[in-house]
C-alpha cells in the first residue's frame, strides 16, 4: 500500500479521509462515524502488519467525528492519534481536521541553552485574573499572547515560557465526585489534541489556530514556547478506571503489567505507559514531531520522565530515548526530563543522556535549607551553585543540563515558602493528607498572612535572596510564574485540583512590596545576562587567579581563597564568589550583619546594600542578603 499516516488524514488528491489504527491484539476493527446524530459503521478490513486502515469518500472532511470499535465490543474508542476531540454526552470523539495555518515569516528564537531563563506558567492561571486583559481573553491562549502579557514577559527578561499541559485532558472520576477539576492538566488522554478549555471561542478562530497565534506572537518578541507533556500514564487510570482506548485496543503493548496481568503503577496514577513496541514508540515520536512541525514548539518537558527509559528498569539507552536523540526534528529543540517516577529505582537525577536537561530537585532543597534553615555547609551550597557538576559534568553534558529552581507548580509558591511552616491543603478534599510534607519552608515567625512589619520585611528579604541565588547560579534557572511579585496560594502546596482564585495569579497584589520584588527580579535577570561566566557552555574552573572571563574564585570572609575547613563548616558563614574577574557576589546567610574584605577595590555597587568600614577594602553586609559588586581591574 501507499504510506498512510497514522490517525485520520484528509487525502486531497482522492478527496478521501484515511483512517489508520495500530492494534496487535485486535481480530476485528470497525470505524464509527457520527453523522447527523447517527453512528455509521464501516468495517476496517485492510491490514498491514498490526496496522489497520481504510479510506472513506463522500464525507465532509473537516469536522467529521469518528471512533473505533474492537472485536465486536460496543464501546466506542478514541483514536490515540486524534488531533482534536469533541465530547458529546460523555463520549469522546476524534475530529478530523486539516491544518492550513499561515505562519508567514515565523521562526523559532533558538535561544542558546547557556542564555536560557525559563518561566513556568499555566495558560489559564496566568491571565484569568489579569485586570488589563479583555474579559473574553482572560485565561486563554489569546490572553497569554495579548500585548499586555507580551510586554510584561519581555520587560521581565525571561527567554522561554514553559506551559503546563495543553494536551487534551480530563477530570478524574474522584475529582468529579468532589466537584473539583484537574487544574494542572496531567490527566491526558489525547496527546495530539490541543486543550480547547483555553480557547477564547472568538469568531474565525479555533483552539489550534489560537494556540498557533500565541506561539507566533511569543516568537515575534524572541520568547520560546516549551510544553510540559505527559507520556507516562493516561486518563484510563487503574483497572477500575474508565476505558477510552488503550485498555481495549492493545493493553499489553501500551501498558506495563506484572506477572499476574495487573497494571503496574509507577506513576501514582494507576497505569504506566510501555515504550517497547515500535508502533508505541512511533506514537510518541509522531506526537512530538507534530507539535514541533504544526505548532512550532521550541521544546518539551517530560513529566515523570523516568518512564521514557523503563525496559522495565531505567535504561538511558532505551529504544525511545535513542529515537528521541537521533530524530532530526527533535535535535533542534530543547528537551527537559523530570528525572523520576515512583517505581523501583525511579529516581534518576543526572542519568539522562545528552541532550536532555533535568529538573534538579536537589538544587531546590539545598537552597531552601541554606537560606531558611541554615543547615547546609558552604561546600554543598557551592556545588549546587555551580550547576551540580558532580551530577552533570559527564558524557559531554553542559552546565545548562541542571534546571535550577526554588519552586515550581508542584509545591509552595515562593511567598508561601517563607509564610507557612505547614501545608494547608484542606480544600483538596483529602483531609490535608496530600502534598509534600517536607518543604524546608520557614514562616519567619507567623503562620500565614500577617501585618507584622518585621516579619514582612524578613519575608521580602528572604524572597529576594532566594531569587537572586537562583538567577545567579550556573545552570538553567526556572522561575515559577508569580514568584517574581509574591503570588500566594494561601499555603496550599498541591493545587492540582483548584481551578479557581486560589491558584490563578492575583495580579491585584502587584503593588507596594510586590512591585519592589518585581523590580528586583528584573534587575537580577539583567545582571545575569551581563556576566559571561553565566552565559557560556563551559564548566567553571576554580581558578585561583581568575584569569579568564569563564572562571570562578571562591573566597571567604577575609577575601582569601576558601580552605577545606571553610567549606566544611556548618554554621552560616559569609561567602564571596568572584565571576568573570570583575563581578563579586557576596552572600550572607547568617542572622546578623557581617564584615568582609573584598579581593580588590570596588568600582561600583551593582545590587544590594553594603557599607564601607574603616579601610579601603572593608565592608559590611546585612543579614540574609546578597550583594553584587563590580571590582576594579
Amino acid at each position: 500500500m501507499d504510506y498512510l499516516p497514522m490517525g485520520s488524514s484528509y487525502q486531497a488528491k482522492t478527496n478521501q479521509v484515511s483512517f489508520t489504527l495500530f492494534s496487535a491484539s485486535a481480530t476485528k476493527v470497525e470505524l464509527c462515524l457520527l453523522v447527523n446524530g447517527t453512528i455509521q459503521v464501516f468495517p476496517v478490513n485492510e491490514k498491514n502488519g498490526d496496522v489497520w486502515f481504510t479510506s472513506v469518500t463522500n464525507i465532509t472532511a473537516v469536522g467529521t467525528l469518528y471512533c473505533y470499535r474492537i472485536d465486536g465490543n460496543e464501546v466506542l474508542l478514541l483514536d490515540p492519534y486524534a488531533k482534536a476531540v469533541e465530547v458529546i454526552n460523555g463520549q469522546l470523539w476524534g475530529v478530523v481536521i486539516v491544518d492550513d495555518y499561515d505562519w508567514h515569516d515565523d521562526h523559532n528564537p533558538n535561544i542558546p541553552w547557556s542564555r536560557t531563563i525559563i518561566y513556568e506558567a499555566h495558560v489559564k492561571g496566568l491571565t484569568k485574573l489579569h485586570p488589563n486583559i479583555p474579559q473574553q481573553l482572560r485565561g486563554t491562549y489569546a490572553g497569554l499572547s495579548h500585548p499586555v502579557m507580551i510586554d510584561y514577559l519581555t520587560q521581565l527578561g525571561i527567554t522561554s515560557i514553559e506551559l503546563m499541559p495543553v494536551q487534551f485532558h480530563l477530570d478524574e472520576p474522584r475529582l468529579q465526585q468532589l466537584k473539583l477539576h484537574n487544574y494542572w492538566g496531567y490527566n491526558v488522554i489525547a496527546p495530539f489534541a490541543i486543550e480547547s478549555k483555553y480557547w477564547s471561542k472568538r469568531p474565525n478562530t479555533a483552539p489550534l489556530s489560537e494556540f498557533q497565534d500565541m506561539v507566533k506572537a511569543l516568537h515575534k518578541v524572541g520568547i520560546e514556547v516549551i510544553l510540559d507533556v505527559v507520556f507516562n500514564h493516561t486518563a484510563e487510570l487503574d483497572a477500575l478506571g474508565p476505558t477510552f482506548n488503550f485498555k481495549s485496543m492493545d493493553p499489553q503493548n501500551y501498558y506495563w503489567h506484572d506477572d499476574q496481568g495487573n497494571l503496574i503503577n509507577w506513576t501514582g496514577c494507576g497505569n504506566s505507559l510501555k515504550f517497547m513496541h515500535p508502533k508505541v514508540i512511533q506514537w510518541v515520536m509522531d506526537c512530538l514531531r507534530y507539535w514541533v512541525l504544526t505548532c512550532h514548539i521550541d521544546g518539551f518537558r517530560f513529566d515523570l520522565g523516568t518512564i521514557l527509559g523503563r525496559t522495565p528498569e531505567f535504561n538511558s539507552v532505551s529504544s525511545l530515548l535513542i529515537a528521541i536523540q537521533q530524530d532530526p526534528v527533535l535535535q533542534k529543540i530543547k528537551l527537559i526530563a523530570e528525572p523520576w517516577d515512583i517505581g523501583s529505582d525511579g529516581y534518576q537525577l543526572g542519568n539522562f543522556p545528552y541532550p536532555f536537561a533535568e529538573w534538579n530537585d536537589q538544587y531546590r532543597d539545598t537552597m531552601r535549607r541554606f537560606w531558611l534553615h541554615q543547615d547546609i555547609c558552604l561546600g554543598d551550597f557551592a556545588q549546587r551553585f555551580a550547576a551540580s557538576s558532580w551530577l552533570f559534568n559527564k558524557q559531554g553534558r553542559t552546565p545548562a543540563s541542571s534546571i535550577n529552581y526554588i519552586t515550581c507548580h508542584d509545591g509552595f509558591t515562593l511567598n508561601d515558602l517563607v509564610s507557612f511552616n505547614k501545608k494547608h491543603n484542606q480544600a483538596n478534599g483529602e483531609n490535608n493528607c496530600d502534598g509534600n510534607n517536607q518543604n524546608w519552608s520557614n514562616n519567619l515567625g507567623v503562620e500565614g498572612d500577617t501585618t507584622n512589619a518585621d516579619v514582612l520585611h524578613k519575608r521580602l528579604t528572604m524572597q529576594k535572596s532566594l531569587l537572586a541565588t537562583l538567577l545567579l547560579s550556573q545552570g538553567t534557572p526556572m522561575l515559577l510564574a508569580g514568584d517574581e511579585w509574591g503570588n500566594s496560594q494561601q499555603g496550599n502546596n498541591n493545587g492540582y485540583c483548584q481551578d479557581n482564585e486560589l491558584t490563578w495569579l492575583n495580579w491585584s497584589e502587584l503593588k507596594d512590596n510586590n512591585q519592589e520584588l518585581l523590580n528586583y527580579v528584573k534587575r537580577v535577570i539583567q545582571i545575569r545576562k551581563q556576566i559571561l561566566a553565566l552565559n557560556h557552555n563551559y564548566w567553571w574552573q576554580d581558578n585561583t587567579q581568575c584569569l579568564t572571563k569563564y572562571d570562578v574564585r571562591w573566597l571567604n570572609q577575609q577575601g582569601n581563597l576558601m580552605s577545606v575547613a571553610d567549606w566544611q563548616e556548618n554554621v552560616p558563614k559569609l561567602l564571596q564568589i568572584q565571576l568573570s574577574n570583575n563581578w563579586l557576589i557576596v552572600i550572607n546567610p547568617s542572622d546578623v550583619q557581617q564584615n568582609f574584605c573584598t579581593p580588590n577595590k570596588i568600582k561600583t555597587g551593582i545590587l544590594g546594600k553594603v557599607e564601607q568600614q574603616q579601610g579601603i577594602n572593608n565592608w559590611e553586609i546585612d543579614a540574609h542578603t546578597i550583594s553584587i559588586l563590580f571590582l576594579q581591574e
